[in-house]
């Protein structure tokens, strides 16, 4: 008995034309400027832009991991600072006004009243 194709399944064609029809949408959806590998993941499974997903690389941190973070780098922006030879200056005292110019001060004053 001779083999004879499913009466039921799409003609050549209709799979032919399919295939063409998915190929042009994929490079489409790919074309948009220069992509990373996790952006062309996400864009590969289907995920539509501006949406994070829940977990790998490219997902939203939790508050509590980003305050970690920020913390974490705020101490290596310390240590390089301190590495250039920027020191952030601690505890400095405020200038303390001598008596000259506390009179100064209080001669404009009296000049503005009379």
């Amino acid at each position: 008995m001779p083999s004879v194709k499913n009466p039921n399944g799409p003609s050549k064609n209709r799979l032919a034309a399919q295939a063409a029809k998915a190929r042009k949408a994929t490079q489409k959806r790919n074309s948009g400027g220069k992509k990373s590998r996790v952006e062309k993941a996400d864009t590969t499974r289907g995920a539509r832009g501006g949406l994070l997903p829940t977990s790998g690389p490219n997902a939203a941190l939790s508050a509590k991991k980003r305050r970690k973070l920020e913390r974490k780098m705020g101490y290596a922006v310390k240590r390089q600072m301190e590495a250039e030879g920027e020191v952030e200056m601690k505890d400095v005292p405020e200038e303390k006004n001598d008596q000259a110019a506390v009179d100064e001060q209080m001669a404009l004053d009296m000049e503005g009243i009379s």
